[in-house]
């Protein structure tokens, strides 16, 4: 299949939310990368889980990827916080290639610049935060716009990864 789906990973990521992902695409044949802020080389979850960074935002080139995926927690709060990060998220989406994110993940479509009339959800204490971001929130498991797939929390991980890997099937 040659797909390679960025999962950007900060301190305070979400466990379930990076590791679901992580090894559910891999399930499917695509291949997974942790993408970190370069910061250091291993991040810890809010519980404290660490997942190494395979590669540094500076390393990466948003060509290379199919995709990428935000996992919540409060390490969008840090990741947004990054030029790169950011950048690369909007150069993915402007590529018209995958752009996910779950729970807070949304802080990062927010500052990337890309929500602005599209439909998306996201853990309800943010929504106010993409609402103002001029987008249509619904409070479903997973909403699929285009080539944004945006989901609430955990709970919401299977239909969160099967639309991801129907989208990445289908390109």
């Amino acid at each position: 299949m040659g797909r390679k789906v960025a999962i950007l990973i900060e301190d305070h990521y979400q466990v379930l939310e990076a590791w679901y992902p992580y090894l559910r695409l891999r399930e499917e044949g695509i291949d997974t990368v942790f993408v970190g802020t370069g910061r250091k080389e291993e991040y810890k979850s809010k519980e404290g889980y660490p997942a190494k960074q395979e590669l540094s935002i500076k390393e990466v080139n948003p060509y290379d990827f199919s995709g990428v995926a935000i996992p919540g927690g409060y390490a969008p709060d840090l990741l947004r916080r990054e030029a790169k990060v950011v950048e690369f998220v909007g150069d993915i989406y402007r590529a018209g290639k995958l752009v996910a994110a779950i729970c807070h993940g949304g802080w990062v479509l927010i500052s990337a610049g890309i929500l602005k009339g599209k439909k998306a959800t996201a853990f309800y204490a943010i929504k106010d935060d993409i609402v103002n971001a001029g987008v249509e929130f619904l409070d479903k498991e997973v909403v699929v716009d285009g080539n944004l797939i945006t989901s609430r929390n955990p709970y919401d991980l299977p239909a969160f990864c099967r639309e991801i890997i129907k989208f990445l099937k289908d390109k």
